[in-house]
């Protein structure tokens, strides 16, 4: 119980952690308000036991409970707002730092379960975390110490009696860890299933598109049917696990008082106990437990919050890459890979690829799809880190960079854009947050996209749905290009950014893409002979090896896969239907 309590200190900030420490002193003072009544109880019941029922009796009794009432209702306020404030806030910060931790793991981590996972560690699990720690601390916290000073305040006035409350917490402790174990055996499945019900869920919603063209609906919501009933199924069994043990624990509390009660009655009956200390003890039979019923009943939730806790360190202790660098900002932006290899989940994927890239050169990579194009181009910009060999940037290693000074060297178009669920502007000035709205609509302008924008209901004003859903493809292309503009950035990673655009667009966004290459570094994934027989030079990719390299004219005479690329590239477009 208490190991779970500490668990959840260590998780939180200092700052935080401090507030739960002040509500815990302030928690044994309120404890000790409360075992004010017991005190008050005595002195009444003796003043009318001996018939002396004065003004002195009535004024204590009155002064105590008073006493006790306010001292405890002004603490509890007080001690309730440092645990909700510690419990909320610690989530939130949680939150953050988790989203922090993710800018810089290698890119390799996510994927469709990963995301899956965060989902529910950042959404669920922390709204769980965050709801039901600074309750269930508060209670049994408070219901602890409540019973222990009780039963403390009890050896005062009988030895026997408070030996006996002192077993029965003893006793108590050993059956509610028994409790735990109960609950323990479902959490873990509790846990599972709603992570794998909000990776499913979240599977679907991003391919709908893809799910209602194959007409796979059936399948697929059966699926999501499967992970909700999974879901359903470990709650239902989670509580049914936990009501019997609970309701163990919850009697023995009641017999307890009732042990506590038939003692003080005995030692009356054989005369080692006055009737004052036995009416007193009696009092205290039905008081010294009942707090601790009621923290007994929430420690089972406690598990939660340390499953919780257990989920987001998980998270949290994935190994970052070594970003520790130095702020440099290269004199050149050449670039080099020296003997570069790259494994993924033991398949290697990047196998001995040397490669040199001149500033201000355009340089497009080609080949099979599968063959290593997009992770060489990850490569380069450290979005992985290589098992062998070496990538420069301006002659200094991209490991010798700080994280974001590297980044700052790079601007990325990708054929996936991701517009985030914000006005145009925000989503343009992304890379340049405190650009002016003149900034905003000359990089549209130069990205194409300032007619479309402005004929828009709310022009740049216009909130566009999570990932751009409410725009077509080539208009999405054209904001991340604009916000690509915006960024400024030497080096241009274009991966396939052209690749799915439909004619219409297609000549707005290869005056966006020229617009955005300007006196830039280019390095290009593309398919289209249009956007690569212009290149500087050409690096033909497969299997993870550079199997051909040479400017278009170059390796048109060679016999490879470059020319039968373009080749098929030219008959396909010559086909006509007769």
């Amino acid at each position: 119980m208490f190991k779970m309590i500490k668990k959840f200190f260590d998780f939180c900030s200092e700052k935080n952690r401090n507030k739960l420490y002040k509500s815990v002193f302030l928690g044994v003072l309120e404890a000790m308000f409360t075992a004010i009544k017991i005190p008050a109880a005595f002195v009444a019941i003796k003043a009318v036991y001996e018939k002396n029922v004065d003004t002195k009796a009535i004024l204590t009794v009155l002064g105590l409970m008073l006493l006790s009432t306010i001292g405890k209702m002004t603490i509890s306020r007080f001690s309730s707002m440092l645990q909700t404030e510690a419990g909320y806030d610690t989530c939130a910060l949680k939150r953050i730092e988790i989203g922090e931790h993710l800018r810089y793991l290698p890119m390799g981590y996510f994927n469709d379960t990963s995301l899956g996972h965060i989902t529910s560690v950042t959404t669920n699990t922390m709204e769980q975390v965050g709801d039901i720690a600074t309750r269930a601390i508060m209670l049994v916290l408070q219901g602890s110490l409540t019973t222990v000073i009780v039963a403390l305040l009890m050896f005062t006035f009988d030895v026997r009696i408070g030996l006996i409350s002192v077993i029965g917490i003893g006793l108590f402790v050993l059956i509610n860890r028994w409790t735990n174990k109960c609950v323990a055996k479902v959490a873990g499945e509790k846990i599972e299933a709603d992570k794998n019900m909000v990776g499913i869920i979240l599977e679907y919603i991003q391919g709908i598109a893809e799910i209602r063209n194959y007409n796979i609906i059936g399948q697929n919501q059966s699926r999501v049917q499967k992970a909700i009933d999974r879901k359903k199924n470990a709650d239902i069994s989670a509580e049914l696990s936990a009501i019997p043990a609970v309701g163990v624990q919850n009697l023995f509390v009641k017999l307890m008082g009732v042990v506590i009660a038939g003692a003080s009655l005995s030692f009356y009956f054989n005369g080692t106990l006055d009737i004052v200390y036995t009416i007193t003890m009696l009092f205290c039979s039905f008081m010294v437990f009942e707090a601790l019923d009621t923290a007994g009943t929430f420690t089972a939730l406690l598990k939660v919050i340390g499953k919780g806790v257990d989920l987001a360190n998980e998270i949290l202790d994935i190994e970052q890459m070594d970003i520790d660098g130095v702020d440099y900002k290269p004199e050149n932006r050449d670039i080099h890979l020296e003997h570069v290899s790259f494994a993924y989940e033991n398949r290697k994927i990047i196998d001995d690829v040397s490669l040199d890239i001149k500033e201000n050169t355009t340089t497009a990579i080609v080949g099979p799809s599968g063959g290593g194009k997009t992770t060489i181009t990850s490569l380069i910009a450290r979005f992985w880190d290589v098992n062998e060999g070496s990538v420069s940037l301006g002659g200094r290693n991209v490991k010798d960079y700080s994280f974001d000074s590297l980044m700052e060297n790079f601007s990325f178009v990708f054929q996936r854009v991701y517009l985030f669920e914000d006005t145009i502007a925000n989503n343009i000035r992304f890379s340049k947050p405190d650009a002016s709205m003149e900034e905003v609509i000359e990089a549209a302008k130069k990205a194409a996209c300032h007619d479309f924008i402005s004929a828009l209901p709310n022009g740049y004003d216009t909130v566009i749905g999570e990932g751009g859903a409410t725009l077509s493809g080539g208009e999405r292309q054209r904001i991340a290009i604009a916000r690509a503009i915006m960024k400024d950035a030497p080096i241009i990673i274009l991966d396939e950014a052209t690749a799915n655009v439909d004619p219409e667009n297609e000549k707005e966004l290869t005056e966006a893409i020229e617009n955005l290459t300007k006196k830039k570094t280019i390095i290009m994934i593309a398919h289209r002979l249009k956007t690569v027989r212009h290149a500087d030079q050409i690096i033909v990719v497969d299997k993870g090896k550079i199997v051909q390299k040479g400017k278009h004219d170059e390796l048109m005479k060679q016999e490879g896969i470059y020319k039968n690329f373009i080749t098929g590239r030219r008959k396909a477009v010559s086909w006509k239907i007769g």
